[in-house]
């Protein structure tokens, strides 16, 4: 194991953050972390967030940020719809009781995701502190929550960060069969509409990685999402025309 090359910094609310150059590298105990402190404001998520960067830390912990390299992202066009989720969204979307909603319920969602059993892992980094963050991010319109509903129960989701059209992935969950899985397809076939051509994954999972996800070097990433961020903001209600753009006309 070697010595990072920067130790880490802790960072006061007001400071700035270090280039994401100088996250630990992958020799390291912690490769991609970045520095320690600052706080879950609005104002520094949204700093951390234009510049590739991301907190991700447990229960007991000072809050923690990272920015991994390489970053695995899923780019919108290679997205992989398998034959049997195909034809689950081919049902979902012909029952009349199905729908796909955006932010009518982003604290159920995120506090779903936070208690959603994770394989491998006990507890969640989704504390207490995190959920009030993002939902002040929510309320500031930069965090969205895309929703799975079934029979009028909401049955799965995902909650995300985003930018102009830089779109940042954060957690899912599912109460029933694919809800998760169709949440994320609904996020794909609206950013395919909306010209947005990636979501940002954070970690490389074999789960994103079976449905396209991919690494690519941090400085790319990081070249996209300065571009992107700058855009107008997303219009974030799903039309279900938008399915055509993943399952055809």
């Amino acid at each position: 194991m070697s010595t990072p090359k920067f130790p880490l910094p802790w960072l006061e609310p007001s400071d700035s953050f270090p280039p994401v150059e100088n996250a630990w590298g992958p020799d390291s105990d912690a490769p991609g972390l970045l520095a320690a402190g600052a706080d879950l404001s609005v104002p520094t998520l949204a700093r951390a967030y234009a510049n590739g960067i991301f907190p991700w830390f447990s229960e007991g912990q000072p809050v923690l940020w990272w920015s991994t390299n390489p970053r695995m992202v899923l780019k919108v066009a290679n997205f992989k719809l398998h034959h049997s989720l195909r034809k689950t969204l081919k049902n979902f979307v012909r029952d009349a009781h199905c729908e796909i909603r955006f932010d009518s319920a982003f604290a159920k969602v995120i506090q779903s995701c936070a208690h959603a059993p994770r394989r491998g892992h006990a507890g969640t980094w989704i504390v207490p502190a995190m959920v009030d963050a993002y939902t002040q991010l929510h309320a500031a319109g930069l965090a969205h929550s895309v929703e799975t509903w079934i029979d009028g129960e909401l049955a799965g989701g995902l909650y995300c960060v985003a930018l102009g059209k830089a779109v940042f992935g954060e957690s899912m969950f599912a109460n029933r069969t694919d809800a998760s899985k169709i949440a994320l397809a609904a996020l794909v076939a609206f950013c395919r509409a909306q010209g947005v051509t990636l979501i940002d994954c954070q970690q490389n999972t074999s789960h994103l990685a079976s449905m396209g996800a991919a690494e690519i070097p941090r400085t790319v990433f990081v070249d996209q999402v300065q571009h992107a961020r700058v855009q107008p903001p997303l219009p974030w209600h799903f039309d279900p025309l938008y399915w055509n753009h993943i399952l055809g006309s």
